[in-house]
């Protein structure tokens, strides 16, 4: 059964799951508005320009979990797919993922955002699969790092690979949509990429690569 592999923020997503959730902490006071919005700004701005240290973000963004028992960070997580999450789902989203169920192809959604976050997204869309930074759980609670491998940019293609693995499957006939630049890695492993909305680096690498140039929005 062919894939069909799907970037989340900014591809399916009208907007960045990851950096909304960071806003929604600072307008709910959840942490520090001054300090945590500062850091969040840069770190997208670095992930704009391909240069983010994954490593370094995903402890800044996994922190505020280790303050607050999981079923707290639940009721927040529930409101925020509701009013940031459920508004911004791009309108060409369902009737692209709706051709890929109707073609018989298995759905996967592949994101650099945790999965705290992506978990109930990739429900709300119906996707089954997803692979996703995992926060690690110490005793039930998070402890602020992470288990495995981070799904950005190479890490996407050995996350990928570990369940291709697992699963039994493989790439031939697959398809990835991405609107990013930092997914060239992955977009360059499938038999077809296509760009969606694409970043002006991602433009140019589709446009001369002859690929698809989409939009969803």
């Amino acid at each position: 059964m062919p894939l069909a592999l799907f970037d989340l923020d900014n591809t399916l997503l009208a907007g960045d799951s990851d950096y909304l959730w960071g806003q929604f902490l600072v307008d709910e006071g959840i942490v520090d508005a001054r300090e945590y919005e500062e850091k969040n700004r840069q770190f997208f701005e670095d992930y704009e320009q391909g240069r983010l240290d994954i490593d370094r973000y995903l402890r800044f963004a996994l922190a505020p979990l280790t303050r607050f028992p999981p079923e707290q960070l639940e009721q927040w997580r529930t409101r925020f797919i509701d009013e940031r999450i459920r508004p911004i789902v791009a309108p060409g989203t369902e009737a692209l993922l709706q051709h890929h169920r109707e073609a018989g192809d298995e759905l996967l959604i592949i994101s650099a955002t945790n999965a705290f976050v992506t978990r109930p997204i990739a429900d709300l869309l119906g996707v089954r699969w997803l692979i996703a930074t995992e926060p690690e759980r110490i005793g039930g609670r998070f402890s602020g790092n992470y288990t495995g491998i981070p799904t950005f940019r190479e890490g996407k293609v050995r996350a990928l690979q570990n369940w291709l693995q697992q699963q039994k499957q493989t790439l031939e006939g697959s398809h990835f949509y991405s609107d990013s630049h930092n997914d060239l890695p992955l977009l360059e492993a499938v038999t077809h990429p296509v760009a969606v909305d694409p970043d002006p680096i991602l433009r140019q690498r589709a446009e001369a690569a002859g690929w698809p140039v989409i939009s969803l929005r």
